[in-house]
């Protein structure tokens, strides 16, 4: 094994074990939005629409940066 593979496994798998887990995290957080949602009467997909502040992105804009950097990431490990 040369000093290159030797150093890729432990990023690897000090990384993507992190970023599966947020990736989890966002999965319930889109999961009870949904269902919160559901139980006010609104259309769930207002909530992707929705700003934390004026100057933020959307919050499908927020869970597609975090679904794009888990991508690459994980591409260059």
């Amino acid at each position: 094994m040369s000093d290159g593979e030797r150093m890729t496994a432990p990023l690897y798998d000090a990384s993507v074990p992190v970023v599966r887990q947020m990736l989890g995290v966002l999965a319930e957080l889109l999961r009870k939005g949904e269902a919160h949602a559901c139980e006010q009467g609104s259309d769930p997909e207002t909530i992707l629409e929705r700003r934390l502040a004026p100057d933020m992105l959307t919050f499908m804009g927020q869970v597609q940066r975090a679904t794009d950097h888990a991508k690459g990431a994980a591409a260059r490990l």
